[in-house]
């Protein structure tokens, strides 16, 4: 049985006093939302903080609510919620489906919209237990010296797995963060750094409180998300993609993000592009879009299945998650 490392538990009510904790206790601590991803890698010893802040009883950062130009959602609002909310499916269907698509039934109770995008970053060769790593004297993510993905590399390539940050990044949307210092509004894709160890780019002193969505007026979005199985997988793969279309349901304006094939979500602007100034089911310019985006699917030795095959499938996922635009309903 994995045993979770000692540490002390802090569980504030109030924003303010869990920032005024998180500023108090330095590196050494981390924040728990649902807890589905931060203790199995403590029980595993790849996180190892000595002060856990909980975000559960903290007021005010739940729920889906109405906001200008669109909907703001609490960074704590549990991935069943979202996936259920009838706000989120008429507004942004596309999101209610990827948190559908997240691990299993109780794992999507426990987590939280604000813990999937901050999402530690996966590999073969870290998703493992302490021994084992130990065994290949472990990898530049934690306590080695070698990226055992790329070797000779100087950096770490372990892959982002949110699937609902993709989804996020190509429709727009942006994040609140709320220090003991103030506040600051960001949009989702700066969040994000193409690092495999330091993938976030908000500050540990930092919390995540809120997810605005903006409005969805004439705009389509799809994800499609490949996995081993149909439940509980992270995304090998994950396509989202957002198009703005005018009444003529011409392409006005187009966002692309790719998930699993980098440390951080993807932006495909060059395969964007293609669609703009299009109609949406224009199958040449799909087909050059797929062609521009397929690019940027370069798999290494991260996660499952054979690399040949995975960089076919992002060529197949694209062609369907563009095609799933055209069939939208404005």
């Amino acid at each position: 049985m994995m045993r979770l490392p000692r540490f002390r538990y802090f569980a504030p009510r109030a924003l303010d006093e869990a920032a005024r904790i998180l500023a108090g206790e330095g590196p050494e601590a981390a924040l728990v939302a649902g807890g589905t991803d931060l203790f199995p890698n403590m029980k595993r010893r790849q996180q190892t903080p000595t002060r856990v802040i909980g975000l559960r009883g903290v007021s005010g950062i739940r729920g889906v609510r109405a906001a200008e130009r669109g909907l703001a959602i609490g960074a704590m609002t549990s991935l069943t919620d979202l996936e259920r909310s009838a706000e989120v499916r008429a507004a942004w269907p596309a999101l209610s489906r990827a948190a559908s698509l997240i691990s299993t039934p109780p794992l999507r109770n426990m987590g939280t919209l604000g813990g999937n995008l901050c999402l530690d970053t996966r590999c073969n060769y870290w998703d493992q237990n302490y021994e084992w790593r130990k065994g290949i004297d472990f990898c530049l993510k934690k306590d080695g010296q070698v990226c055992w993905v790329a070797p000779g590399s100087p950096r770490c390539w372990a892959v982002a797995s949110s699937d609902t940050a993709p989804v996020l990044c190509a429709i727009g949307a942006e994040i609140t963060l709320v220090s003991k210092n103030g506040t600051r509004v960001q949009k989702v894709e700066q969040l994000f750094h193409d690092d495999g160890i330091a993938y976030l780019t908000k500050r540990p002193d930092e919390i995540l409180t809120e997810i605005r969505l903006p409005d969805p007026t004439g705009w389509r979005a799809s994800y499609w998300k490949l996995r081993r199985r149909g439940s509980f997988d992270f995304p090998v793969l994950g396509v989202a993609a957002a198009a703005r279309l005018d009444e003529s349901g011409v392409v006005k304006e187009a966002r692309i993000f790719l998930t699993g094939v980098g440390s951080r979500p993807h932006a495909a602007d060059a395969a964007a592009e293609k669609l703009v100034g299009h109609p949406i089911d224009d199958a040449r310019a799909i087909a050059e879009a797929v062609d521009a985006a397929a690019r940027l699917a370069k798999p290494l030795d991260n996660t499952d299945f054979m690399l040949g095959w995975r960089k076919e499938m992002a060529r197949h996922y694209l062609a369907g998650a563009l095609s799933e635009l055209a069939r939208a309903q404005l």
